[in-house]
């Protein structure tokens, strides 16, 4: 996704609210979206409807396993700490303690790096021996900072540190959901809002990490662009104006040069800002009008 249409939905969004002071009720919502989505990426049982039942109305569920029911409460707990961490540097014990945060009551290493070996099944590499995590942990964030300090793109620092995170796979369980933590975390330092990686996103993101292991981090960063431009048309719609309201594509299509069918094929290949709401895309009025001005026709 063009980058200026980003940071224009971005800077909207920033007159509009400080990502450290998003309204309760927009922020209880994105972190409820967020915390279901990492874990049923990595096999939740817990559905959309049952996280809006224990994170946003506070009520119990049944016949649903005590761990997932656990690993959301403290996830979504985690997720909002990370207002706090921005003020920090990341650093290993920053990991430490997203991990800790997670699985605390749940694994019994949760916020202890591994101790065992580890294979996983169908990935295309084959994680470091134990004796090695710390080791290769000090460089990744070492590295890290360097790549930061020297101002490389945000996105791609995210992409590359996230695919590092994940092959060297420092826990014995729960790297996913760290890594995208860790990888939000980043985000929210340069200020811009966290991504949520649903399970409709599930085969590419996959996908996407398969391509960085053969060292081409372009669909990954591309991936987290196109989610950035979701999150940020989502925050905008509970914190903007009317021109930030979500409609579908059949009315957005009103307002330009350009059918449905055409709106939806860009929504999907990341050049203009959109959210999927079950099977179909929304656009704002804004986003719209943004992309025709950096890309399209008038």
């Amino acid at each position: 996704m063009d980058k200026a249409i980003l940071s224009e939905l971005r800077s909207v969004l920033l007159e509009r609210v400080d990502l450290s002071n998003i309204p309760e009720e927009v922020w209880k919502r994105s972190s409820a979206l967020n915390t279901w989505g990492t874990n049923a990426i990595e096999g939740s049982t817990i559905t959309w409807n049952d996280a809006k039942k224990i994170l946003l109305e506070e009520r119990s569920i049944k016949d649903r396993p005590i761990r997932d029911v656990l690993e959301t409460v403290q996830h979504e707990r985690t997720f909002r700490g990370m207002v706090e961490r921005m003020k920090h540097p990341i650093n290993l014990i920053t990991i430490l303690e997203l991990h800790e945060g997670v699985f605390r009551g749940v694994l019994p290493d949760a916020g202890m790096w591994r101790r065992v070996n580890v294979r996983i099944e169908g990935a295309n590499f084959t994680p470091p021996r134990m004796e090695k995590v710390i080791p290769m942990m000090e460089d990744l964030i070492s590295e890290y900072h360097v790549k930061d300090t020297m101002g490389d793109d945000v996105f791609r620092v995210a992409s590359w540190s996230h695919y590092n995170f994940e092959t060297i796979h420092p826990f014995r369980d729960g790297n996913g959901r760290v890594g995208r933590l860790l990888m939000n975390l980043h985000l929210l330092k340069h200020n811009w809002p966290p991504i949520h990686i649903l399970p409709n996103d599930r085969d590419d993101y996959l996908d996407a990490l398969a391509s960085a292991g053969v060292s081409d981090l372009d669909p990954l960063t591309s991936m987290i662009e196109r989610l950035m431009g979701s999150s940020l048309l989502d925050l905008l719609d509970g914190t903007g104006t009317a021109e930030d309201e979500l409609m579908d594509l059949k009315r957005a299509s009103s307002l330009g040069p350009y059918d449905p069918n055409y709106l939806g094929l860009r929504c999907k290949q990341g050049e203009l800002p959109g959210v999927l709401s079950g099977h179909r895309w929304m656009t704002s009025e804004r986003a719209l009008k943004i992309y025709m001005d950096h890309k399209g026709r008038k």
